[in-house]
């Protein structure tokens, strides 16, 4: 796996999700400032609630500029051999299925696919983020969800 053409994924998936954000940005901006947004009766709150998802869209847009900016810090991240903030780290489990993960700052669940491989975006406050965090190539991740444990081996760190 070429960690580079990861990041080159993970990169346009985030300017990909920052393109719609501002896309529903402005288009609850423009449906809360349009004419028929205007309140007709004291009752009438559809320019109001058009004017907190305008906002609520502008806030993404905000919070996916933030997530690009922290991203461009892991992506400069050298390699270790303890998994950290802008690793690629391959798993296998005990089924003997290959898990690829990058270890992010945030966006936590973004999902690309290269080489017809998913590389699932993760952080450290998220459950497998926390059992594979500082974690070396042999050693056993052991992820516990509810009542189901998984068991796998660290196989590679990018």
């Amino acid at each position: 796996m070429n960690k580079g053409h990861v990041i080159e994924h993970i990169k346009f998936a985030l300017e990909t999700k920052l393109a719609e954000a501002k896309q529903a940005a402005d288009s609850a901006h423009q449906d809360a400032t349009h004419e028929q947004s205007a309140a007709e009766t004291q009752y009438d709150s559809l320019s109001i609630e058009s004017g907190y998802l305008a906002h609520g869209q502008s806030e993404r847009v905000n919070e996916i500029h933030k997530s690009i900016a922290l991203f461009t810090h892991s992506f400069s991240q050298d390699a270790e051999k303890r998994a950290k903030e802008g690793s690629l780290v391959q798993l296998i489990d005990t089924d003997d299925k290959t898990h690829w993960f990058y270890l992010g700052p945030s966006e936590g669940g973004l999902k690309v696919t290269v080489q017809q491989h998913a590389i699932l975006v993760i952080t450290h406050g998220s459950p497998i983020g926390q059992a594979l965090f500082n974690k070396e190539i042999d050693d056993e991740v052991v992820l516990t969800v509810g009542d189901r444990t998984q068991h796998f081996d660290v196989v590679a760190i990018l």
